[in-house]
């Protein structure tokens, strides 16, 4: 999903204008942006959390001359999605993988449980 798309459903379910849920989209992303600046973790109950993680200065090779170079410390965003979603996606998911093929290969001789 895109950001349009994502401003085309807040639209469509709100019965806003397409302007108006473009700022309620810039200012919900803007305020994560932000919160993550000053360090801060943001959670979101049932969806996730974002929180930042440190990198430690390295040391790195340029890939075209192969030269050592100091790659300095950086802070990452990072998304740690909740229980309640990874169940949501999991949920939908059972419903759309196919079911395991009978008699498949952990039932024959030399398959993938020995002894079995």
């Amino acid at each position: 999903m895109t950001k349009a798309e994502l401003v085309e459903e807040v639209s469509r379910v709100s019965d806003l204008t397409k302007k108006h849920s473009e700022v309620i989209v810039d200012t919900v992303f803007r305020s994560i942006i932000d919160a993550l600046q000053k360090g801060e973790k943001i959670e979101l109950r049932g969806f996730g959390s974002f929180r930042l993680r440190k990198r430690e200065p390295r040391k790195g090779r340029n890939p075209k001359t192969g030269a050592r170079v100091d790659v300095p410390p950086k802070r990452v965003p990072y998304f740690k999605p909740g229980k309640e979603l990874k169940d949501l996606i999991n949920e939908a998911d059972e419903g759309l993988m196919p079911p395991p093929p009978e008699g498949g290969a952990a039932s024959e001789p030399g398959g993938a449980l020995p002894g079995v």
